[in-house]
């Protein structure tokens, strides 16, 4: 199998992915995934796509990671991970992931800050006197 790339995004965050046949190793940014995500919510995010295809082990990925918080580039990087899975076998993994909402890309994006006030919407208190 040649090397499937997808991309993923979330808020800021951008997840350039690389997926190749191999044991199941996850790098980021040339990092493992148990040392780039202390957190095990963000690791269980991450491998969300790959715990409900039952291919945790039959893949190797390297992910480029970059923009946005870390909780914004777990969830681009799922986002990506999934792409690419439908790339590889579109008839095996499509239904459960998108039964399970793992290819939707959620388009939320912070509003900018109006001037004149002190956030989006957040107005200063009115004073009458």
């Amino acid at each position: 199998m040649e090397v499937i790339n997808a991309l993923g995004r979330r808020k800021s965050a951008v997840a350039r992915v690389y997926v190749n046949t191999g044991k199941g190793n996850v790098t980021i940014n040339g990092r493992p995934l148990d040392e780039y995500f202390k957190e095990d919510t963000l690791r269980y995010i991450v491998k969300q796509p790959l715990d409900l295809t039952g291919t945790l082990a039959s893949f190797d990925i390297k992910a480029n990671l970059d923009g946005g918080g870390i909780k914004g580039q777990a969830e681009a990087l799922r986002l990506a991970i999934a792409r690419a899975l439908c790339k590889i076998d579109k008839e095996a993994y499509r239904p459960i992931l998108k039964s399970n909402g793992l290819l939707t890309r959620d388009a939320r994006e912070v509003e900018r800050k109006k001037p004149g006030q002190p956030g989006a919407r957040r107005r200063f208190q009115f004073s009458k006197r």
